[in-house]
This record gives structure tokens, C-alpha cells and sequence, in this order.
């Protein structure tokens, strides 16, 4: 069980540290950019993101070890995967490619991903959809600063 637990937890902090790599010479390029008023320093990006990453795998382990059918089980976790994959993705194209609307777009295409895994995980474990709470008001504010970039730097 505690095996189980340490992969679920690794398996968001793996997607997130990859993509963080694949992101790290952007961020001066990012630092340079006409910020929204509410913008954060930039210190505080990782430290949230380690949080909700965490936060998603003790969702997806309440998930994983529910005595509800598998098939249901396999649904609500196959959503998680395809939400932490559309997240992964957002990072490069907001970042390395600089492409501040289409990453908008994508936001809101993750936003959806993961109200829906919010309410399948619900259905499992209440426990696990709350646990996806700040996860989505994280993305909310994203939204806002990533609209913010978009319309500031045109």
C-alpha cells in the first residue's frame, strides 16, 4: 500500500519536473514580458506546483485504492492521465514556444480535463475530488495570467 502511494505521488512530480526542465531557459524570457496586475514572483510557481502535484497524487492513490469496480476505477484514473498529459504540454507551449493564445486555449481544454476527473474522482472518493480543488482554482488563476501575457505582449 505505502509502494502504491510513493508512485502516485511521483508519477504528477515526474510530469511537472520534466516539463520544468524542458522549460528552464524560458524563463527569463518570460521574466521580461508585460505582467498582469496579481503576477507572483517567481519563486512561487514551483512551490505551487509541487503542492498541487502532490495534492493530484494522493487524489489519484484515494482513487487507486477505492473497492469500487475497475472499470470505474479505470475511467476516473484514464481522465487524470489525460489531464496530467494536457498539463505537461502547457508549459511548452506557453513557455518554449511563446505561444500565449493557443496556450490559453489549451488552458481551458486542461480546465475542462480536470472538472471532469474532479467529478469522476468524486463520484469514488469525495475525498479526492476536494483534494483537485486548488488544483483548479491554481488553473483559474493561470487563466488569468496567462490571458494577462497574451494581451499585454501582443
Amino acid at each position: 500500500m505505502r509502494k502504491a502511494l510513493i508512485v502516485c505521488l511521483l508519477i504528477p512530480l515526474a510530469v511537472g519536473g520534466l516539463a520544468a526542465a524542458l522549460t528552464m531557459g524560458s524563463m527569463s524570457q518570460y521574466a521580461a514580458l508585460i505582467q498582469p496586475p496579481l503576477s507572483p514572483p517567481a519563486w512561487v510557481f514551483p512551490v505551487a506546483w509541487t503542492i498541487l502535484y502532490l495534492l493530484m497524487g494522493l487524489a489519484s492513490w484515494l482513487v487507486w485504492r477505492s473497492g469500487v469496480p475497475r472499470a470505474e476505477k479505470k475511467r476516473a484514473l484514464t481522465l487524470y492521465g489525460v489531464q496530467l498529459a494536457v498539463n505537461f504540454i502547457w508549459p511548452l507551449i506557453f513557455f518554449r514556444a511563446g505561444m500565449y493564445g493557443f496556450a490559453l486555449i489549451w488552458l481551458v481544454v486542461l480546465l475542462v480535463l480536470v472538472t471532469e476527473t474532479a467529478i469522476a474522482f468524486g463520484r469514488i472518493d469525495m475525498r479526492a475530488a476536494w483534494l483537485l480543488i486548488p488544483y483548479l482554482l491554481w488553473l483559474l488563476f493561470a487563466g488569468y495570467l496567462n490571458a494577462g501575457v497574451w494581451l499585454l505582449n501582443r
